[in-house]
């Protein structure tokens, strides 16, 4: 009678139907001498799960903080900073200084001739732009003979 009622729970057990209670009476059967012949090969299956139980982890782990890698990252991005700010302040103060020194002339003939030269060559963009304007004009002439007629 005992030996189907284990069987019914085996089958119950490997389906999955099982309470706790039922599967600790399975536990205690197949720990106990007197295991029918035909159901002794789930006896390593249970014994298993009593051996482990009793199992512990011994190893000890190390644990790494994040923190320590957070503040080498922190330092290394200031760092990154600092160098960029340093850079651009190192080659920005060179253009202001270069900056500061155009226009000023101490020979007045020196400043009439470069006066000059800055005239010439704007008078020949507004030449350029002049003679854009003159196209525009013959565009509108041909423009109005073409539609007024």
């Amino acid at each position: 009678m005992e030996y189907n009622k284990m069987e019914a729970l085996l089958e119950k057990y490997f389906e999955g139907e099982t309470s706790i209670a039922e599967e600790n009476e399975l536990k205690d059967y197949f720990s106990s001498p007197n295991v029918a012949e035909h159901l002794e090969q789930y006896r390593p299956l249970f014994g298993y799960f009593a051996k482990a139980k009793d199992d512990t982890f011994t190893q000890k782990v190390a644990l790494h903080s994040k923190k320590g890698k957070i503040a080498w990252f922190s330092i290394a991005a200031s760092i990154v900073v600092m160098l960029g700010i340093g850079t651009y302040t190192y080659f920005n103060t060179n253009t202001v200084k270069e900056n500061r020194e155009l226009g000023t002339y101490d020979d007045p003939e020196e400043a009439l001739a470069a006066t000059q030269k800055a005239l010439a060559m704007l008078s020949n963009h507004v030449n350029v732009g002049i003679e854009g304007v003159q196209y525009l004009q013959v565009y509108e002439t041909t423009k109005n003979k073409a539609f007024v007629e």
